[in-house]
């Protein structure tokens, strides 16, 4: 499938840029010669795998230039040379639109300079200037996970700490004081935890249905997403009834979708969505949506007002702006405090950055690398720019504010439960996560049906 779905992309690119090509020269027919292209490239922007002496990096083409023909793609550094070239060191990785490249050799505690780089017949294109300092020899993250509430047996019980359960937990959000939210997927209720892990009701009465009204009267079907504003109000995605719930301490309503499956624009339940899944709310009370089966990011105003924020609606992998980018299966979205949007976008192994003037591009992963993010299903931001990923094939990881991946727990295609360091401890299935302002980390553990929580040093 990854084969497949990089074959699909190449053959997309080609296609696009021989159109070009057509009507380039078909206004011209006199016209003998093409003025040479250099192509154009994007560098991975997140440094993986990062010791003393490697690191991890990579490529995307962008612009296959003219003549169509790579003949070498790679990366160049340099500890000294902050615009690094071929002449620098570097890496030689084939003709892929999408390359990973392995970095060897390196000095501990050293600032390197490095770019991506494609070449053509017609010379060599650059990528933007990526920065790392390799770590020292002896530097390391502590990680402690423990269960914060919740058992092995799927339930609906309320209670605190283990003695409360969840039945398939989602969802998970923190609010200002302290108290956690949870989307109680196959329950179909939100419940809420507070800093003591004591376990309540917060929203729904456990039966499948469409409504507001009183929070202990509301219905849900199978609530995903879940997000808290600055003022406490709780947003949800609700996957079931392709719509988004708003939740106050005492009221539930129905903000946006009409409770049927579509790709409507319009204002509250005159829009329509299909699968949505993840949620994030900005501080002017925006809300963002994950909608899934449309592979699109929606906007919500605080007036219920329904737009396409990006993506055009195809399954596929584009980096461009608003509406002419495009997803593979969105799955979560998070906003930080400058009004920049991260999207799991799951079906491309990739985390996607949007800024708030709908930039659509790629902060790591394609199918080349997606052994990197394998399954992303959740992901949060703290305060200082950090992000907080889950991986649901069994790991938690983070890309720090300066843009450098580490695994804090977990090991990826392993299912498993048991509490410990982030070296033993095993999850099964996470999906939702978020950090308070602690800076604890909770992840919502699907399969082993608690909310397990994170310390790091």
């Amino acid at each position: 499938m990854i084969l497949k779905n990089f074959s699909l992309l190449k053959n997309n690119l080609f296609i696009g840029f021989i159109a070009l090509a057509i009507l380039a020269v078909g206004c011209n027919k006199d016209a003998e010669t093409v003025t040479p292209v250099i192509p154009a490239i994007e560098t991975i922007p997140v440094i993986a795998n990062l010791t003393a002496v490697t690191a991890q990096s990579g490529g995307i083409i962008s612009n296959l230039g003219t003549g169509l023909t790579i003949t070498a793609t790679g990366v160049c550094w340099s500890s000294t040379n902050q615009t690094p070239t071929t002449a620098d060191s570097k890496t030689s990785d084939g003709t892929n639109a999408g390359f990973k490249s392995i970095l060897t050799g390196l000095t501990a505690n050293t600032r390197y300079y490095l770019r991506a780089y494609v070449q053509n017949e017609a010379g060599t294109g650059y990528g933007n200037v990526v920065t790392f300092i390799t770590s020292s020899t002896t530097a390391d993250t502590t990680v402690t996970v423990s269960t914060f509430a919740g058992n092995n047996n799927g339930g609906f019980v309320n209670g605190t700490g283990t003695s409360a359960s969840f039945n398939s937990p989602q969802g998970v959000a923190a609010d200002a004081a302290g108290n956690l939210y949870v989307s109680d997927s196959f329950n179909h209720v939100i419940r809420k935890i507070t800093a003591a892990g004591v376990v309540s009701t917060y929203a729904g009465n456990g039966e499948l249905g469409f409504s507001g009204g009183n929070n202990s009267t509301a219905k849900f079907y199978s609530p995903q997403g879940i997000a808290v504003d600055a003022a406490g109000n709780v947003y949800v995605a609700d996957q079931g009834n392709n719509a988004i719930y708003k939740i106050t301490p005492t009221t539930t309503t129905i903000l946006a979708g009409s409770g049927s499956s579509g790709a409507v624009n319009g204002t509250g339940t005159a829009a329509s969505f299909s699968a949505p899944q993840g949620i994030a709310v900005d501080a002017a009370s925006n809300v963002y949506v994950a909608d899934r089966n449309n592979n699109l990011i929606r906007k919500i105003t605080a007036a219920g007002v329904v737009t396409t924020f990006a993506g055009n609606g195809a399954a596929n992998y584009l980096n461009a702006e608003g509406t002419a980018a495009a997803f593979r299966r969105p799955v979560a979205v998070a906003v930080d405090a400058t009004g920049t949007l991260y999207v799991a976008d799951q079906g491309n192994f990739a985390i996607r950055k949007i800024t708030s003037a709908g930039v659509v591009s790629t902060l790591l992963g394609n199918s080349i690398i997606s052994a990197l993010l394998n399954t992303p299903a959740g992901i949060a931001v703290d305060a200082q720019g950090n992000l907080f990923i889950t991986d649901q094939s069994g790991r938690i990881l983070t890309i720090t504010s300066t843009n450098i991946l580490y695994r804090l727990a977990g090991k990826a295609d392993t299912s498993g439960f048991l509490d410990g360091s982030k070296s033993t401890a095993l999850f099964s299935g996470p999906v939702g996560i978020a950090i308070n302002a602690a800076k604890n980390i909770f992840v919502a553990d699907y399969n082993n049906n608690r909310i397990r929580k994170l310390m790091v040093n």
